[in-house]
Formats: C-alpha cells, structure tokens, sequence
C-alpha cells in the first residue's frame, strides 16, 4: 500500500487531528496521505443537544459509511465522541499518546469564583451535572459548536462561562485559554483526550500501518473507561466520568442530570466497578442508565 486515505470531520480540532495522524503515517513508513474531509450530521445540526437527535452516532455514522464503502482507508476520532457499541466490520486499531485530559474553564479563575447564578454554557450532560453539583445556583445554557464557535459565543455575552477540554485547546495551540480544573474537583468523560484511529476490521494491510502508531497505555486506559461505559449501558444522556490508569485502576462518577445526586467509585473491574456504582445510587441516578 502505497497512499492511505484518512476521513476525518472537518472541524478545526478535527483536522488538526487528522494531521497528527497523517504526519505519524508518514514519519512511520514514508507513505502518501490524503486526508478526506467527511461532513457529519452533528457538524450540520448545531441548535439541538446530541442527545435529542442520535447522540453520539451523528459525529460517527457518515465516516462509518466512508469506511465501509471504501471512499477511505481509516478513520480518525476524538475517542470520547466514539459510541461505545461499533459495527463488527470496523475495528479501533490504535490510539496516539492522550493530551491532559482535564476540562478547562473560560471566563472565571474558578468555579467558586463565578458570581451568585452566573450562566455557564455546555452541552455536556456531565458538565452540567457536576457543575450544578458544586454550584446549584448556576444556570446552565446549550453550547453546541467547535472550539472557535463556543468561545465566540462566550465573548459575545451569551454566557458568562463555559468548559472546554484542555486536550483540544492545546491541539489548537490555545493551552493557556482558561484555567485548567483538578481532577478531585471535575473527573473527565470518559476517554477524553484520546484520538482514536479505526480501520476495516478485515484491512489487514491498513491495520499493520496504523498498528505502530500505538500507544498502549492509552489505548489500556481508553479501552477500560470504554468498558465501564459498556456495562453502564451509558448514553449521551448518561452524565458519567471516569480516568482509568495504567496500573489498572479507574475513577468513576455517576451523577443526576441536575446535580443533585453523585456516587463515586474505584475499582480495577469495569464491569464489577458499574455494579458497586450502580447498587449504591440513588433512583434519581439509576434512572438515566439502562444497566
């Protein structure tokens, strides 16, 4: 194989990501890469929450498509936008090295530090929930949009504040936009930080390629929090975060969609650590996993 076709959203981040890819395909074996740019539905449709409208299939389905077709070769994804159930016929084959995986907070040198029912926009159920956790008094607005659009409606008064992950903010060469927020006070969704490349499972020829860019720690990690999300039968209104590290162990929250509600747990078991989270939440939580 000589040329390798990378589909990609056609966002900044998007394809800022892409060139990663492309560089370390390149640097790896001195092949040529053409990058495809692929318009999804959740770039199209800007108004309405994910959740409302197919949730997290609307950033994947249409390269899915391209990939299927053989319009392209693989598939470059943000991991945590990637539904947790793939189609057989495609497979995760390798995952670059993650970026900071914490969220970042424009507009506020802290959470504490927003005034009496400041409005911060998000379109994360998880976001929401934890930051209604720590400040009830907050309203919380929709933000939909890349980097660039959120953080012009932030300047054009819409809000007063809003998170963005630290991962993308970097990969556009913005790391001191905001103020990044410890671990102990807002855990990450699950696999943030994580570019994520998928393949034709049956492409024994692209797999090989894309096998060397591998990192496995990363790919351990994601594939764990992935794996947790799994056994949660978690959806895109499912508020949930986790960190899973290489030593086997993982973080996890469960939270009600307000806030008013969280369970927290550690385990080294996905599947045995969803059970614990599951069996001590309350109704209020239980209610938004299928599990």
């Amino acid at each position: 194989m000589n040329r390798i076709r990378i589909g990609t959203r056609g966002s900044p981040l998007a394809l800022v990501q892409a060139g990663m890819v492309r560089d370390a395909l390149i640097a790896a074996h001195g092949v040529a890469v053409e990058i495809v740019v692929i318009k999804t539905t959740g770039d199209m449709v800007q108004d309405r929450p994910l959740a409302e409208i197919g949730g997290k299939a609307l950033w994947t389905k249409e390269l899915d498509r391209a990939l299927l077709t053989n319009a392209i070769d693989c598939a470059v994804h943000s991991m945590k936008d990637v539904e947790t159930v793939r189609p057989a016929e495609i497979a995760i084959v390798a995952m670059l090295r993650r970026a900071d995986v914490r969220d970042r907070l424009i507009g506020a040198p802290s959470i504490a530090a927003l005034t009496e029912g400041a409005t911060v926009g998000t379109s994360s159920p998880r976001r929401r929930a934890q930051l209604l956790r720590l400040r009830p008094d907050l309203k919380i607005v929709q933000f939909r949009g890349n980097v660039d659009t959120r953080l012009a409606k932030l300047a054009a008064g819409e809000a007063d504040a809003t998170l963005l992950a630290a991962a993308g903010l970097a990969r556009l060469d913005r790391p001191d936009v905001g103020v990044a927020i410890d671990l102990d006070v807002m855990l990450p969704a699950p696999a943030q930080g994580a570019v994520g490349i998928e393949a034709r499972t049956a492409d024994h020829a692209t797999r090989a390629l894309l096998a060397v860019l591998d990192d496995v720690p990363t790919h351990t990690c994601v594939l764990a929090e992935r794996a947790l999300l799994a056994a949660l039968h978690a959806d895109c209104h499912s508020p949930v975060a986790a960190l899973a590290r290489i030593d086997g162990t993982m973080r996890a929250e469960l939270l009600a969609g307000d806030g008013s509600a969280h369970v927290t747990g550690t385990g080294d078991d996905p599947a045995a650590l969803a059970r614990d989270l599951l069996a001590r939440a309350p109704d209020s939580i239980r209610s938004l996993f299928a599990a």
